[in-house]
This record gives structure tokens, C-alpha cells and sequence, in this order.
């Protein structure tokens, strides 16, 4: 069973890569909505009285939709930039926050605005009025763990 599942492992990490940082990128957003979901209806917040299987597609959605440019961004990164020195990865680190981060953060919020029926114009007055907090998170967030990704996990 664990060789089987070695197997099948090697080969979406491998030959199918594209297509799994894909679904990878929707199932993440899926998952990441479950759990926000759960602790809202912990906290009294939620808007939904029950488990809001539509926001979880359309998040699921938004995913596969950003898992294509997220790829091609980190294969375009490694090429550009391929070593693995402190020099480097601040390289790739402040490219991905100056390059990547604003671009997945309109992207994410257009595409998400849009499948819940927003317009165009209500889905960019959300990504302006929510960006800035998203952006200081990201800077929290994704620095620290893009160095141990650059560093440690290998460019394909």
C-alpha cells in the first residue's frame, strides 16, 4: 500500500505537476474555507446557519483559477533566479511579495467577488478596502516560509 501510494506520489509530484499545484491550489482554498467556516460558527459569526457548501466550491474555484499563474510564476522565479544562497532567496522573497502578492490578492478578490455575484466595480472596492491587511499578513506570513521553501525544496 505505502509503495502504491509512493508511486502515485511520484508521478503528481512529478510528470503532473502543473495539474497538481492546481487542484492543490483549489483544495487548499476548500480546506482553508472549512476551517474559517468552523470558527465562525464557534465565535456566533457565521452568516449561514448551516455549513456553506457554495462558498466552499467558489473558493475551490478561485483556487484552480490562481494554481496556473502560481506555477508558471515559481518556474519562471527558479529560472531566473536559480540558486539557493541568502542573496537569492531575498531576491525571490521580495519578488514574490512585490510581484506575485498584489497580483494573487486582485486576482483572489475579483475572482471570488464575482462568483458570489458582486459587479466588477464591488468587487474591486473590496480588494481596496481589504488589501492592506491582507498585504501586512502577507508580509508576516510569507517571508519566513517562502525562505524555508526556497531554501530547502528543490526547483523542478
Amino acid at each position: 500500500m505505502l509503495k502504491h501510494a509512493r508511486y502515485i506520489w511520484s508521478k503528481l509530484f512529478g510528470r503532473y505537476l502543473w495539474v497538481t499545484n492546481t487542484v492543490s491550489s483549489g483544495g487548499l482554498l476548500a480546506i482553508g474555507d472549512g476551517i474559517q467556516q468552523q470558527i465562525e460558527h464557534v465565535q456566533g459569526i457565521s452568516i449561514t446557519p448551516g455549513y456553506d457548501w457554495g462558498r466552499t466550491g467558489r473558493l475551490f474555484l478561485v483556487g484552480l483559477s490562481l494554481g496556473p499563474p502560481h506555477h508558471i510564476f515559481y518556474l519562471w522565479l527558479d529560472k531566473v533566479l536559480p540558486k539557493r544562497n541568502p542573496k537569492v532567496i531575498f531576491k525571490k522573497i521580495m519578488a514574490d511579495q512585490f510581484l506575485a502578492a498584489p497580483f494573487f490578492a486582485v486576482n483572489f478578490f475579483i475572482g471570488a467577488g464575482l462568483l458570489e455575484g458582486k459587479s466588477l466595480s464591488g468587487s474591486w472596492q473590496e480588494f481596496k478596502a481589504k488589501f492592506p491587511t491582507v498585504y501586512a499578513f502577507d508580509w508576516l506570513i510569507w517571508p519566513p516560509t517562502q525562505t524555508l521553501n526556497f531554501y530547502f525544496v528543490p526547483a523542478m
